[in-house]
């Protein structure tokens, strides 16, 4: 009698985990997280296949994966639509520009092999927001994915001190500026720029208060922003991503406020940082700039709810 009241328990133990598991199914049979050995592919999926893997071999990853995440931060996974809508920004005004501008050899070298979208942004405990960030080469993490307005796309390469809370929100501070700034960091640790570059503001630097500062006002120290004043790597890409993804009144902004000191530094600057970009990878920034500016006029036309 023992042994079968024992059996019994065992049975109704098993009975009752196989309900609970299929309560458990009937709530939801779709993960907002990778699973690689039960995913099926969609209709973006193939598009993603077909525009970032066979000509670029970039795993484009929209899917909310631990592995590819920093586990210190509280980040949420990017929506489905927002993430294809970010794709094909991401292909027209960063893959097609440089294919263009440069060549797709270039491309298929150089750019990372994974980029991972997050739905949120990372904040430091210094209450810095994290738009992006480029890991050893081989990844990008795009942040803040969830923000992205489908049907209002604005792109302001004309002054580069709006505010940044404007909406619709401007698509080159949140989103293009940082496929570039990160883009160059990059290339940058394949090739080393003139190390003359990290003398000119050694003395200005602001690697622990920056955050405190205002793009307008560094702009005088010869910084591009508060960021760029945080240290010399940054300094460069900040220069690189600012100057070709402004138009020439958009600079002439920056200058204006810089006035003739901070101008004299900024020219300073950005000539090695051309002169880089020419001798190194074999391109022009005027050229990549020009390029830039008419694919982002277009950007307001795109429809974002629609694979091309």
């Amino acid at each position: 009698m023992k042994y079968n009241n024992i059996f019994m328990l065992m049975l109704m133990a098993l009975l009752f985990a196989v309900s609970s598991c299929s309560d458990d199914d009937e709530i939801s049979s779709t993960s907002v997280f990778e699973d690689v050995t039960t995913k099926q592919k969609n209709e973006f999926d193939t598009w993603l296949e077909n525009n970032y893997r066979k000509p670029f071999n970039i795993d484009f990853k929209y899917r909310y994966s631990d592995k590819e995440s920093d586990l210190s931060y509280n980040v949420i996974p990017a929506e489905f639509e927002k993430s294809m809508g970010l794709a094909i920004l991401v292909k027209y005004m960063w893959l097609d520009v440089y294919t263009e501008t440069v060549n797709m050899e270039f491309m298929k070298t150089n750019v990372p092999r994974i980029i991972q979208l997050t739905g949120s942004y990372k904040w430091n405990s210094n209450g810095s927001q994290v738009l992006g960030t480029a890991e050893g080469g081989l990844k990008i993490m795009f942040y803040g994915v969830n923000e992205l307005d489908l049907d209002n796309a604005r792109v302001n390469s004309d002054n580069p001190y709006e505010s940044h809370y404007v909406r619709p929100l401007d698509m080159n501070y949140w989103f293009f500026h940082t496929m570039h700034h990160e883009f160059c960091h990059i290339l940058t640790q394949k090739k080393n720029y003139d190390t003359s570059f990290r003398s000119i503001s050694a003395a200005t630097y602001h690697a622990t208060d920056w955050i405190n500062l205002e793009d307008k006002k560094v702009a005088k120290e010869g910084f591009v922003s508060a960021y760029g004043s945080s240290e010399y790597n940054e300094d460069f890409a900040e220069i690189y991503a600012t100057y070709v993804t402004n138009s020439a009144e958009g600079w002439q902004k920056i200058l204006d406020a810089a006035g003739p000191e901070g101008t004299a530094i900024l020219n300073q600057k950005l000539d090695i940082v051309k002169d880089y970009f020419k001798n190194s990878w074999g391109y022009e920034l005027d050229n990549l700039r020009k390029t830039i500016m008419e694919h982002s006029a277009q950007v307001p036309s795109l429809n974002l709810r629609k694979l091309p």
